[in-house]
């Protein structure tokens, strides 16, 4: 069965200069403190946490993204650095979603004043020809 998966931009970066270190930049700070944090949790079998070199927000660091087949896709933007904890409760509730659908009102506080985008899920049904 395919897993739900959270993409998060490893080089999202407030800072925008040729001299910043994309190893300690935001994204990758983030990225860091989620994969520390995805070791001690239950759900490491059912979440993919992947990186991804660059998710074209770069106005609005630090960046992430839950997909998965048949569900709603959502993109945070303005996501803090510190928000690793927030970002797994997210998405305990988005593995939960048959459809990905999350009320905005159960987002933990912190993705409230995220910006997000909800994409809705690309099904395809057979046409009778």
């Amino acid at each position: 069965m395919p897993k739900d998966v959270l993409f998060v931009c490893k080089s999202c970066n407030s800072v925008h200069s040729d001299d910043v270190d994309y190893d300690k930049a935001e994204g990758a700070v983030l990225l860091n403190q989620l994969l520390e944090l995805h070791q001690h949790c239950s759900e490491q079998d059912t979440l993919d946490i992947r990186e991804v070199g660059c998710l074209w927000t770069c106005s609005r660091p630090c960046s992430a993204a839950f997909s998965a087949p048949d569900k709603a896709t959502y993109l945070f933007t303005n996501v803090p650095a510190t928000a690793a904890e927030a970002l797994l409760q997210f998405g305990q509730l988005y593995q939960a979603s048959k459809d990905g659908n999350i009320p905005w009102k159960q987002f933990p506080e912190v993705l409230q004043s995220a910006e997000v985008a909800k994409i809705p899920s690309l099904i395809f049904e057979e046409v009778d020809s």
